[in-house]
């Protein structure tokens, strides 16, 4: 037991002793007391007496002024070299070596490199990549230093684990960016082929040739440049079997890729015939045909000649006749031979070509130059169908349904333009409905006072008649006419073609209409109504302020002076707006009745001044406080926060796009016409907002504005039709542009 202790004590004793020794072998250890180690440079980098330097990366001179690294600088720059190396080849008696040629790529940004050697199809090699990208180091006895960019040259070999590479050659870009680091570059060496590949390619070459010539027929190329293309003609044929039928309608295609044709036959309706695949199936297409039948194996591609001897091993008999001696020759159609108005035999019919396709024609601009292409009618044009007469209306149902039923034997419900009516349905606060006022156009003086309200639906072109109640007029009022569409006075009731209803071109202001014998002078419009016939100009030329504006123009173009003279007078005080009447006037007296009322309210509506005090600012802020209210909106103080970051000047205004833009950001819960009128109220002449004020108006929390009181009791049936349209508020004129516009400016 002591004696293996003992053991135990001396094995333990040497491990430690062997641990130190290796420990101070590695940190240079003497005495027990460290050492530096001998590659290791003193203080400062200066190297102490005795060492050199070892070069373990590529060193660059020294740039002018701050230099990046070289990681930065070099950044996707590469230096390319052809290179080859000799592989032994020991298995083979055929060859003894083989010569393999490559590129080195050497990356100065981290000297790593690459060594690739391009795929050949075929090699039965492993080519691609046979060195991957890292830093590479020398051979023995300095392998503890790597590559750099110092060890590479033209015509000079490199070691890259043992095996040899020559440098023969670079590319332009190394060739530069060696020369520029100081190195002297060597003349490009020569590039050695492979012995045996070059002795294989010498072998193949003499065994292609062939010992006896012999005619070759080369298709290859005409397939690769015209596979896919096919001539296409429409022809016919005039079968003596069927000539009451007419003739029979076929299909020829001419493929280019190896001169063939195909006959397709179009078939009628009901003609009685089979139908096949082909007329014709794909092949070539002799000229003289029929022919005379011919033993097998008479007509063939090439011919052979019999020679006489002995078989020797396995050699026939036959060799390939260069001359052709004995061989029937044949003549094929040829794209040359097909045209508009040739008559081809195929195999004893005679075939008409009448037409053909657009890429044939194509085809046959290009190559042959042909110009004329005019189709050839072989077809009796069809007798011309009888007409249609539709009987008159006789009264019953609408005229609509009377038509669908002499159209068909089964009756079928009016066609109705959906399409009309989804684009121009009421959506949201857009009704498209026109509202005009009218009055009765009569004699009787109990009837010319009474006021009429109509409406044409858009959606439908439709038309509804509502009547004004005054009190004590003893008339009722309401509906006056049912909505419905309704016909144009002066046509005959009885007839075959379908009647001319009112659209919405023959509605405007000043306008005359009938309606079931009841004549109404249009008045006046509600502001809906002007607006959408001028958005919609094109439609309605009345509210075309280009158009009326132009027949202005032609009318007063010889009476500048006078009219600006006009003007002049009836603005003594030179305010520049004249009043709405007057205007009115001189363009009548201008026009001389060249003008409806319509259009002389377009030009109103765009030279005038608008009076906007009508609407209620207290009624727009209750609303807009009882929407801030519903919706628990009191941000009052971030709101007002945000507004005086964005007042630089602190004057307690902004532009309008700016107030617009912040109420956005806070998502203030109000409909946008509604705000945009509100900041409009609170606007100055520079287009600035008193944001102060607008805010405080709608703090509903401190300034309440009371909504005003609903009435409870229900309305009187003479108040239902109490709105009638009212034109737009016009004040006065601003003649200054008019007579801009229609003169050019005054010198």
């Amino acid at each position: 037991m002591i004696k293996e202790l003992e053991i135990g004590h001396m094995n333990l004793t040497g491990m430690i002793g062997e641990e130190k020794f290796h420990r101070s072998q590695i940190c240079n250890y003497s005495n027990n007391v460290p050492m530096v180690f001998d590659d290791k440079p003193g203080i400062g980098g200066e190297l102490l007496p005795g060492q050199t330097l070892k070069i373990t990366n590529s060193v660059f001179p020294e740039a002018i002024g701050s230099s990046p690294p070289s990681w930065i600088a070099f950044d996707k720059q590469v230096l390319c070299f052809d290179a080859y190396f000799e592989e032994e080849v020991p298995e083979k008696n055929q060859e003894l070596y083989r010569i393999r040629h490559c590129k080195i790529y050497f990356y100065p940004e981290d000297d790593t490199m690459q060594v690739t050697e391009p795929v050949v199809k075929n090699s039965g090699l492993n080519q691609g990549t046979l060195v991957r990208r890292h830093q590479i180091p020398l051979p023995p006895p300095h392998e503890d230093r790597f590559y750099t960019m110092y060890d590479f040259n033209i015509n000079t070999e490199i070691t890259l684990y043992g095996r040899k590479y020559k440098i023969i050659d670079c590319d332009e870009y190394t060739k530069n960016f060696l020369m520029k680091i100081g190195i002297r570059l060597n003349p490009p060496a020569s590039r050695p082929d492979d012995p045996y590949t070059t002795e294989r390619q010498q072998r193949h070459l003499a065994s292609t040739n062939p010992f006896h010539p012999y005619e070759r027929f080369d298709t290859l190329k005409q397939f690769l440049e015209f596979d896919g293309q096919v001539l296409g003609f429409s022809c016919v044929w005039n079968d003596p079997e069927s000539q009451l039928t007419g003739p029979r309608e076929l299909v020829l295609r001419y493929y280019l890729s190896d001169d063939t044709i195909d006959i397709r036959e179009i078939l009628p309706r009901n003609s009685g015939r089979d139908v096949v695949p082909f007329f014709l199936k794909r092949d070539k297409l002799p000229k003289n045909a029929p022919v005379p039948p011919y033993h097998p194996g008479t007509i063939t591609n090439y011919t052979l000649l019999n020679v006489l001897g002995k078989p020797e091993r396995n050699k026939g008999y036959y060799i390939r006749d260069v001359l052709q001696t004995g061989a029937v020759h044949r003549e094929f159609y040829k794209d040359s031979d097909l045209k508009i108005g040739a008559v081809i035999n195929v195999w004893g019919r005679q075939i008409l070509l009448c037409d053909c396709d657009e890429f044939t024609k194509e085809h046959y601009r290009k190559k042959y130059g042909i110009v004329d292409f005019t189709p050839i009618q072989y077809k009796t044009p069809p007798p011309p169908k009888p007409e249609k007469i539709v009987p008159p209306y006789n009264g019953f149902g609408t005229e609509e349904d009377s038509l669908n039923s002499c159209r068909s034997v089964v009756v079928k419900t009016p066609h109705k333009d959906y399409r009309q009516f989804l684009m121009k349905d009421r959506y949201g606060m857009d009704s498209n409905i026109l509202r005009y006022a009218a009055k009765l156009v009569t004699d009787s003086p109990i009837d010319k006072g009474r006021k009429f309200i109509i409406s044409f639906f858009l959606s439908d072109d439709t038309i509804a008649v509502f009547e004004y109640a005054e009190r004590n007029s003893g008339i009722a009022g309401g509906k006056f006419l049912e909505r419905s569409r309704i016909k144009k006075p002066g046509q005959e009731l009885f007839k075959s073609e379908p009647s001319e209803y009112y659209k919405a071109q023959d509605l405007f202001v000043g306008a005359r209409v009938c309606f079931h014998g009841h004549n109404f002078l249009l008045v006046d419009a509600d502001e809906y109504t002007f607006n959408y016939m001028e958005k919609n100009a094109n439609e309605f030329p009345m509210a075309d302020f280009c158009v009326i504006l132009n027949k202005l123009k032609s009318m007063t173009e010889s009476r500048a002076k006078e009219i600006r003279k006009t003007f002049a007078t009836t603005d003594p005080e030179h305010t520049n707006v004249i009043g709405y009447d007057t205007f009115r006037n001189w363009v009548v007296s201008v026009a001389a009745g060249g003008f409806s009322e319509h259009e002389i309210m377009t030009l109103g509506r765009h030279y005038g001044m608008r009076d906007e005090s009508q609407t209620d600012l207290y009624l727009l802020l209750s609303v807009a406080q009882e929407k801030l209210k519903k919706n628990a909106f009191e941000n009052f103080e971030q709101l007002i926060a945000v507004f005086l970051y964005n007042d630089r000047e602190k004057c307690g205004l902004l532009p309008y796009e700016t107030c617009r833009t912040i109420f956005k950001s806070f998502k203030l819960p109000l409909p946008d016409d509604l705000l945009e009128t509100l900041l409009t109220r609170f606007e100055d002449n520079q287009k600035q907002v008193d944001y102060r004020k607008f805010l405080h108006a709608l703090n509903w929390r401190e300034n309440q504005v009371h909504a005003f009181e609903k009435t409870k009791k229900p309305p009187k049936r003479e108040d239902i039709w109490n709105q009638l349209p009212r034109s737009p508020p016009v004040t006065g004129i601003r003649y200054p542009p008019l007579l801009d516009d229609l003169f050019g400016k005054e010198e």
